[in-house]
């Protein structure tokens, strides 16, 4: 899977890169028809704690699946929205099973 991963306003370390479009990659233990993957790091308000913004956008055969999530750090961020991800994952994979029977 492509994992095209953009951080918007900084320069984003080698480290964090490779962190993330690991993490990504796993998505597709959960669903083989994930095509590519479109990350986008923020930093938004520096006067709060959780600035740290990522958003990812899965790109299915079909439908997209999308979520983003705020934290004190990317990596933190990166577990959450993957978490929620994986949530949307499993359900599409059940409607898909649905649909099949």
């Amino acid at each position: 899977m492509q994992v095209d991963i953009q951080s918007i306003h900084f320069k984003a370390d080698q480290k964090l890169l490779d962190f993330i479009e690991q993490k990504v990659q796993k998505t597709q233990t959960f669903l083989d028809n994930v095509r590519s993957a479109d990350v986008y790091l923020k930093l938004e308000k520096d006067q709060e704690k959780e600035n740290k913004v990522i958003e990812i956008k899965l790109n299915l055969n079909g439908n997209p699946l999308f979520a983003k999530e705020h934290a004190t750090t990317f990596e933190a961020a990166t577990d959450l929205v993957l978490d929620k991800l994986v949530a949307q994952v499993k359900k599409h994979k059940e409607k898909l099973q649905a649909k099949s029977i």
